[in-house]
C-alpha cells in the first residue's frame, strides 16, 4: 500500500534543531531495519551524514559560548558605569558623611580608570583583576565602597568577571578542537539526502506490499507534524512582534 511522508520546510529550522531532526529520523528508520524494507541504500546515505552534523553541532555550541561571553561583558561594563555614576550622585550631594568616601572612590577610580568598559575583552578582564587586587589590598577603598553603598557592585563585577574569564578560556580551548564547516552545504546537501530517503520510502511502499511501511511512516510523521506544529506557533509569535531569536530551540 502507498505511503506518503510528510514533508518539513527545513530551511526553517535552526541548526540546532536540524542536527537533532535528522538524528531523530536516522533512529526511527534503525528501529524497523532498513535493510528489510529495502531502504538500505537510501538509509545508508542518510546516516553517513551524522558526522558532518555533529560538527555543524559543536561548531553552533561555540557560537552559544560566545553568546554568553557577550551577556557577560555587558554584565561587567554595567557594574563600572553603575559604580561610577554612583560615586558622581553621592558627590553632588554635599553630605559630609560621605565626602571622605566620594575622595576616595574618586581617587581610586582616576588610578584604575572610567574606560575599563571600552578595553578589549582580554584587557578588560586584566583590568578589572588588577583593579579588584588594589580593593583587596587597601581596607580605607574597602571603607569607602561600603560607605557609598558599592559593596555589593564590586563583588557583583568580582564574581562575573571570574565566569567571563573561565567561559573565555574554555571556549578559546573548544575552538581550538573544533573543525571549522561550511554549514550552508553540509545542510544542503543533507535536505537532498533526507529527501531521497523519503523519497525511496514512499517508492518502496508501493513495490513491496506484503512489508509493513505504514508503522514507520506513521512515527515519521508524527515526528515531522510536531515540529511542523512547532515552526507554525513561533511564526506566529514572530508575526505578533515577539522576539523568537532567544526561545529554546525545539525539543
Amino acid at each position: 500500500m502507498e505511503t506518503t511522508i510528510n514533508r518539513l520546510h527545513l530551511g526553517h529550522l535552526r541548526n540546532s534543531e536540524y542536527t537533532i531532526f535528522v538524528n531523530q529520523n536516522v533512529t526511527i528508520a534503525t528501529k524497523y531495519n532498513p535493510e528489510d524494507l529495502h531502504l538500505k541504500k537510501a538509509f545508508d546515505k542518510l546516516a553517513a551524514t551524522l558526522p558532518n552534523l555533529a560538527k555543524i553541532k559543536a561548531q553552533d555550541l561555540s557560537n552559544e559560548l560566545s553568546n554568553t561571553l557577550h551577556n557577560y561583558d555587558n554584565d561587567r561594563d554595567t557594574y563600572i558605569t553603575v559604580m561610577v555614576a554612583q560615586e558622581k550622585s553621592m558627590g553632588k550631594l554635599s553630605l559630609p558623611s560621605v565626602a571622605p568616601h566620594v575622595l576616595v572612590v574618586n581617587r581610586f577610580f582616576d588610578k584604575h580608570g572610567r574606560d575599563i568598559d571600552t578595553a578589549t575583552y582580554n584587557a578588560e578582564t586584566e583590568r578589572i583583576n588588577n583593579l579588584l587586587a588594589d580593593y583587596d589590598a587597601r581596607s580605607e577603598v574597602q571603607t569607602a565602597f561600603a560607605g557609598l553603598n558599592l559593596t555589593i557592585l564590586i563583588e557583583q563585577l568580582r564574581t562575573v568577571n571570574t565566569q567571563f574569564a573561565n567561559l573565555f578560556l574554555q571556549r578559546t580551548e573548544d575552538d581550538a578542537a573544533i573543525e571549522k564547516v561550511d554549514v550552508r552545504t553540509i545542510r544542503k546537501e543533507t535536505d537532498k539526502i533526507l529527501t531521497a530517503f523519503y523519497d525511496a520510502f514512499e517508492y518502496c511502499s508501493t513495490e513491496y506490499d506484503d512489508l509493513d511501511y505504514t508503522t514507520p511512516a506513521n512515527e515519521l510523521n508524527t515526528l515531522i507534524d510536531y515540529y511542523k506544529t512547532q515552526l507554525k506557533a513561533r511564526a506566529t509569535r514572530r508575526s505578533e512582534g515577539k522576539d523568537v531569536s532567544k526561545e529554546e530551540p525545539i525539543a
